[in-house]
């Protein structure tokens, strides 16, 4: 082995030091790093555990924070079943509620982008059989809650026909004919109004654009590009074990009722399963940009003034099929949802590399008080957290 000549030793030396420091402020950036979300964690874990431990509160509560290049970190609080005790894991299932409209929103973006259908595209021209006063009102306007077409879920006959039998099993079109016979609420565009009978409509011109069941739409176009092997969209109201159970909170002890009515009377607009590890997979991979294109993104990113039901952590601007929480720490994109046992958050940055998923079980709303409010201080403590290096 030949030696180095003796002048260039001095620059051997200084080189291997370079190094040697080049490593060591690695090291302690991965170290910093580690702190940082340990201590944004912390946050986190504490909020979950004070809501939990609030009057009429859900019994337990689980929070996935993920940023650019990290593993997820899951936190926990309370309990997923009560009976026997057992805290909540990221790969039980339970039901997403009104998030189930961000994959409708999946489904009907993902065709227009294969040319299948439009934005522009009217009910009357893919669902003629609907009322002539809605048949102007477009795909776009639908995931937009721009639509002005009644809201099936206030209907009276609806609700009583769910009071009679909660395990009724309903065809989506049914849920549409409880408000076929009401004009529109407003004209479309001219004002933004959450209604669940949009996303039931934008699954039927799914299906009628394609002659495929809505069901194996969002499985082709959602579930396999993303990965995603725990998520369903069911008929009936058994849970696929082990599922986080739902309860009524107000009752005491708190009831489970997790399936105590059928999901047959959200389908497309409320009815998914999942688990809090699959549904953080998927809102990385939607508002991440992974279905569709960055041109297409740009007009679903056209964001007016408008709440997510139930609010979000911040104020809420809606896109299409997707809403946007601003917030001091950053911006993410997401959706909320409730349902009896259950209420939901996700979002993601924009680039998708940072994400959240917040999910309890039992349904709050603004109307629970310091209830909701400690559930928003979950979310948005989760929201920094991720957004901590993940922007």
């Amino acid at each position: 082995m030949r030696r180095l000549p003796q002048r260039l030793l001095p620059l051997v030396v200084i080189a291997a030091l370079a190094l040697a420091a080049l490593a060591a402020a690695a090291s302690a950036a991965e170290i910093g790093a580690r702190a940082e979300i340990g201590s944004a964690t912390k946050l986190v874990n504490r909020s979950l555990k004070a809501l939990v431990a609030l009057n009429d509160a859900p019994p337990g509560g689980i929070a996935i924070v993920q940023r650019k290049g990290e593993r997820r970190h899951v936190i926990k609080a309370g309990y997923g079943n009560l009976m026997p005790q057992e805290r909540p894991k990221a790969t039980d299932h339970m039901r997403i509620a009104s998030v189930s409209k961000a994959f409708s929103g999946a489904v009907a973006l993902s065709l227009v982008e294969e040319g299948r259908i439009t934005l522009d595209t009217t009910i009357g021209e893919r669902l003629p059989d609907l009322p002539v006063a809605w048949h102007a009102v477009t795909l776009r306007q639908l995931l937009h809650h721009t639509s002005g077409v009644p809201d099936f879920t206030q209907d009276a006959d609806f609700l009583a026909a769910l009071a009679a039998d909660p395990q009724r099993h309903f065809l989506p079109r049914e849920l549409i004919d409880f408000v076929a016979d009401q004009p529109l609420g407003f004209a479309p565009d001219s004002q933004y109004r959450y209604s669940n009978s949009d996303n039931i409509i934008v699954g039927l011109m799914a299906e009628a654009a394609t002659g495929v069941p809505y069901e194996t739409l969002l499985a082709t176009h959602v579930y396999t590009p993303l990965g995603m092997k725990d998520t369903s969209l069911p008929s009936e109201s058994p849970m696929p074990e082990p599922f986080i159970h739902g309860y009524d909170a107000l009752l005491d002890p708190p009831e489970d009722v997790s399936t105590v009515i059928s999901p047959s009377g959200a389908w497309a607009s409320g009815g998914i399963v999942s688990t809090p590890a699959d549904l953080n997979r998927f809102i990385r991979g939607y508002v991440g940009g992974r279905l569709f294109s960055k041109e297409l993104r740009a007009q679903q990113f056209a964001f007016l003034r408008g709440d997510s039901d139930p609010p979000g952590p911040a104020n809420n601007f809606a896109g299409l099929a997707v809403f946007k929480y601003p917030m001091n720490c950053g911006t993410v994109f997401g959706h909320t949802g409730s349902f009896p046992g259950y209420t939901q958050f996700t979002a993601a940055s924009r680039n998708g590399q940072a994400s959240v998923t917040v999910s309890v079980n039992a349904q709050i709303g603004p109307g629970d008080g310091k209830v909701f409010n400690a559930l928003l201080r979950v979310e948005r403590h989760a929201v920094c957290a991720a957004l901590t290096r993940g922007r």
